[in-house]
């Protein structure tokens, strides 16, 4: 319902923080590592947020990266594993350390977090790793498509590489226009020329727009 909320910091503690919306708080709840690295009272910060419903709660909580986020979102599909419980573990170990664990049947690991024991972590392993191996099969297809429209983009660069010359002289020949330009504004500036001033400076402006929009299509 919330995918994130982005306002400034008005209070920590070391269970939730407290960030103002155009006057509106919000009072999530994170893990001690995340409250941590948030930033200083005051601070612009953005959080990624799971709306939380029970029949006797409804609670915000926040993470600094979508993958924590998403890794709550699985921790508490797991049976015997609550929102807060997750949180604990989130504050212990990062997305990415714990992705690898369960996906490498790796108990050890799992059981050193505080709160999980051996069949705990047994049990983590068991209800997570299909899905996440779902996720690394979804994760690895975005990347190869990701990878193929760089491709596309960088073949309609190198189409435009034989026009380079022409750009080349054409931004030389408008940085040239533009020192000629500064220059007779300095003169105008010390005589006093205010209008013809403002004319130039305008002038100088259109160039630049000129050469940054050529920069912009090569």
């Amino acid at each position: 319902m919330i995918a994130y909320i982005k306002g400034t910091l008005e209070e920590k503690s070391s269970k939730y923080v407290v960030i103002d919306v155009m006057g509106i708080g919000y009072k999530i709840f994170m893990s001690d590592r995340a409250i941590n690295e948030l930033g200083e009272i005051g601070d612009k910060v953005k959080v990624h947020t799971h709306y939380h419903v029970r029949e006797d709660d409804i609670s915000l909580f926040g993470f600094l990266t979508n993958e924590e986020l998403r890794m709550f979102e699985l921790l508490i599909q797991v049976s015997g594993i609550g929102a807060k419980s997750a949180i604990t573990i989130l504050a212990n170990i990062d997305a990415s350390t714990f992705a690898l664990a369960v996906l490498a049947n790796d108990v050890d690991s799992l059981k050193k977090i505080p709160g999980v024991g051996p069949k705990s972590a047994q049990r983590i392993i068991l209800e997570l790793q299909d899905k996440l191996k779902k996720d690394n099969a979804e994760m690895i297809q975005a990347g190869k498509k990701k990878k193929s429209n760089i491709l596309k983009m960088l073949k309609r660069l190198f189409k435009h590489f034989k026009y380079w010359g022409t750009i080349k002289e054409k931004l030389k020949r408008l940085l040239i226009s533009s020192q000629i330009l500064m220059y007779q504004l300095k003169n105008l500036s010390k005589k006093g020329f205010r209008f013809y001033q403002n004319n130039i400076k305008r002038r100088v402006k259109l160039l630049l727009e000129i050469a940054l929009y050529i920069l912009l299509w090569i």
